[in-house]
């Protein structure tokens, strides 16, 4: 079983770490103190995330309470310090700095060079959006891309682990200017936020998103790559204009035929092969986007489809055969349970088949 993160992060060894590069940068610092207080008795039953805030309030015990003089240590600090505990340091600024934009801001842009200070500025969009996202959009023409990720990253309406924009859900206009100014950003990590900037506005805003999307279309083959990862959810939900912006087929001209399961019950940790014949009625060749939703059986017994793309390619017209292989391995993401998984056949966002599975429990 994979190592947890919260296990890799936040040992003994790693705060005595973080806690002498605050040593170094002021030496009134209580380094046992503080490396004391995060082991507290509690430690062990928090998570990642908790960890993390935990960490960031014992620091804020032994460094000055002048705000701004606590900054100026964390700053010198931050070269020093490694791994998950930098993350503390945006996190500072976002329990302790929410009332001092003037120095709270600058710190951010200061801190995201060491850790992404995606989680911290997201208080200060909420409180004010406005001002906020004049800041944000001028970090995107900062020298530093790490900076300049910050300005997409941190205004996604729904960043995993992070705070919900409610307001951004509801209205993304605000956004815009900064994906906009980005999408030919030299870095391909800051054209990924872009992307995924855009493919979170498109699960309130589709059309919004496409409008920019078929705007965008063709500019460059590094934009093109913005445009697919950006409709992505839009495409896995069959989406019919975004199936059109990427030139896929009719789906009404494409038939699954004699869909079948090597073997219609296995048990859990096992794995099944589904076989199916694709039939383009086309009368040339199309562009196919084939997927795989399993309906997982969950512990309360309801179930959750996953799609899993089988392939993307131009297809001929004709028959073509497909044989592939589904794994009920259980995993640290996913918990398989006894009992039916039904598996869909997707072609170009439509079902147009369906097998169903019967999951047994191991003995």
């Amino acid at each position: 079983m994979a190592e947890r993160l919260k296990d890799i992060f936040f040992t003994e060894e790693s705060v005595r770490r973080m806690g002498d590069a605050i040593y170094r940068a002021w030496e009134s610092f209580d380094m046992e103190g503080f490396v004391v207080s995060v082991f507290d008795d509690d430690f062990e039953a928090l998570e990642l995330k908790a960890r993390m805030r935990h960490t960031t309030q014992c620091a804020h015990r032994f460094l000055p309470q002048d705000y701004r003089e606590a900054l100026e240590i964390l700053k010198k600090a931050a070269p020093g310090i490694k791994g998950f505990e930098v993350m503390s340091l945006p996190d500072y600024v976002e329990l302790y700095g929410l009332n001092d934009w003037e120095a709270s801001l600058p710190a951010l842009r200061f801190f995201t060079r060491y850790a992404s200070g995606e989680f911290a500025v997201r208080p200060f969009i909420v409180q004010d959006p406005v001002r906020a996202m004049e800041w944000m959009t001028a970090l995107a023409d900062d020298e530093d891309h790490h900076v300049r990720r910050l300005a997409s990253e941190g205004c996604r309406p729904r960043l995993p682990w992070a705070m919900a924009l409610p307001g951004f859900q509801k209205e993304p206009s605000l956004i815009l200017p900064i994906l906009e100014k980005l999408k030919s950003d030299e870095s391909e990590t800051v054209r990924r936020s872009v992307a995924n900037n855009l493919n979170d506005i498109s699960k309130d805003h589709p059309d919004v998103v496409l409008d920019l999307c078929e705007k965008w279309s063709g500019a460059s083959p590094e934009i093109d790559q913005i445009v697919k990862h950006a409709c992505r959810t839009l495409l896995k939900a069959g989406h019919t204009r975004a199936m059109r912006l990427f030139g896929y087929g009719d789906p009404a001209q494409i038939q699954v035929e004699d869909p079948a399961l090597d073997e219609p019950h296995i048990t859990i940790g096992d794995h099944v092969r589904v076989s199916f014949k694709l039939n383009v009625q086309e009368d040339s060749d199309c562009d196919i986007r084939l997927e795989f939703a399993v309906h997982y059986l969950k512990a309360n017994g309801k179930h959750s489809a996953k799609v899993f793309q089988i392939i993307e390619k131009t297809f001929a017209p004709g028959i073509h055969s497909f044989n592939r292989k589904l794994s009920f391995a259980n995993m640290t993401t996913r918990k398989h349970y006894p009992g039916p998984h039904p598996i869909a056949i997707i072609v170009n966002g439509q079902e147009k088949a369906r097998v169903t599975l019967e999951l047994k429990p191991t003995s």
